[in-house]
């Protein structure tokens, strides 16, 4: 899902007094890192956004992709997950909803949630302890439930469940 075109143009406008803050310089392939990475409506490893870039006919370095993503991330346009051994990924940020994922560890799928209740439990227990929360992250590993999950084997369990009995 899309950003729409005045959401893009508020985040490409922080993204350049951010840098511009820093005493970095706004060129043409950090903006087209971050445009590529607000056309990715899922969460997306450096390598992949590099190679789409590539495919794009972008003239991008693997470095400069590295590096602009962390400049995005310190930006609070993008965040970074590390889930298990996984590679890193990433995805947007800025007008983005607080969302929380589930992890299938059997086909690695991702999926997001999000559920006021945990916004709620958050606050009560910042307020309980003395604490301003910045941000929060709920990941919940598990084995999805689909027909189509590859590891799913034909009995309905899945494979990693019986391997571990």
């Amino acid at each position: 899902m899309s950003l729409p075109q005045s959401q893009l143009d508020e985040v490409r406008k922080r993204f350049g007094a951010f840098l511009q803050e820093r005493g970095q310089r706004r060129t043409p392939e950090r903006f087209a890192v971050l445009d590529a990475l607000y056309d990715t409506a899922d969460h997306i490893d450096a390598d992949t956004l590099f190679l789409r870039l590539k495919s794009d006919g972008v003239r991008v370095s693997r470095a400069t992709v590295y590096n602009t993503l962390d400049l995005l991330i310190e930006s609070d346009l993008a965040a970074k997950h590390q889930w298990g051994q996984s590679q890193a990924r990433y995805e947007r940020a800025w007008a983005y909803w607080q969302h929380d994922h589930l992890i299938c560890l059997d086909c690695g799928e991702i999926l997001e949630f999000c559920d006021p209740r945990l916004q709620e439990i958050q606050e009560s227990v910042a307020d309980v302890y003395g604490f301003e929360v910045a941000r929060h992250a709920l990941t919940v590993y598990g084995h999805c439930r689909r027909e189509a999950c590859p590891n799913r084997n034909t009995s309905g369990e899945n494979v990693a469940t019986e391997a571990a009995s």
